[in-house]
């Protein structure tokens, strides 16, 4: 016997992607939506370009994060 006793073993509690990586908006609620929406279809990886154009063009996401400026993530076509 090892002689560890019966004592149970404390629950961690869950943390968010948002806290971890110490912003404000909800990184699963846009990682999900960025996954169904319409630009990361047949996509094997999605690059902050992608990223960019789902944001800019969601009436929400962009409302919300219509300050942010994402690296590597281009400019909107206005044509």
């Amino acid at each position: 016997m090892s002689g560890r006793g019966k004592g149970g073993k404390i629950r961690v509690k869950a943390k968010t992607r948002s806290s971890r990586a110490g912003l404000q908006f909800p990184v699963g609620r846009v990682h999900r939506l960025l996954r169904k929406s319409n630009c990361a279809e047949r996509r094997a990886r999605i690059i902050p370009r992608h990223s960019q154009l789902a944001i800019r063009n969601d009436k929400e996401l962009n409302k919300l994060l219509g300050g942010v400026t994402i690296a590597q993530g281009g400019l909107l076509q206005n044509i």
